[in-house]
């Protein structure tokens, strides 16, 4: 009996489809029909800004005061201190409140008050062991003092680890958004 049209190709004995396959030409890589398009790649995670700034002044308030800690326990200023304090507050702002960009800007801003704040808590504390009082009497009686005495220490020392802050600040929020 003869047939009018070819048979079609057997389905191999071993189950896989792909073994008989006809050699084509073209791009053996190019898209098959039927292919599913993989999936977008979606944007980052969002983040919550505000809660991302309020991160970043509790991370400035602590910071601050470890910094102080620092500085008049030793008394001196520590340059590696003022780039954990300013990366720590831009790592927490970028962590929680994403990639957004005003969050590098409010971390840097944030982390220059931190570091002037921890400068005087630490001069506080200095002044405190000499005039032989606390540190929290220094701090709230005498604020005027330790202001005019971190007046006559700055030095350009001083503005520089204000800047290293603020760059670490402004890095730590950019990488922690990533």
């Amino acid at each position: 009996m003869t047939q009018s049209v070819p048979p079609q190709p057997q389905q191999p004995a071993d189950g896989n489809p792909f073994a008989a396959q006809q050699p084509g030409g073209g791009n053996p890589f190019a898209q098959q029909p039927g292919a599913v398009p993989p999936a977008p790649v979606g944007a980052g995670r969002g983040g919550n800004v505000v809660l991302g700034l309020v991160t970043a002044v509790l991370v400035a308030l602590v910071t601050a005061g470890i910094y102080g800690a620092i500085v008049g326990a030793t008394e001196y200023e520590i340059g590696y201190a003022a780039i954990g304090v300013g990366f720590l507050v831009g790592f927490a702002a970028g962590k929680v409140g994403g990639g957004n960009p005003v969050l590098p800007v409010v971390s840097a801003l944030l982390s220059l008050g931190a570091v002037y704040v921890g400068q005087l808590i630490g001069v506080g504390v200095i002044a405190a062991d000499i005039a032989g009082v606390s540190a929290t009497e220094m701090c709230t009686e005498h604020f005027a003092v330790i202001t005019e005495a971190w007046k006559e220490s700055a030095d350009a020392m001083t503005f520089l680890f204000f800047a290293i802050g603020a760059f670490a600040a402004f890095s730590g929020a950019k990488k922690a958004a990533v």
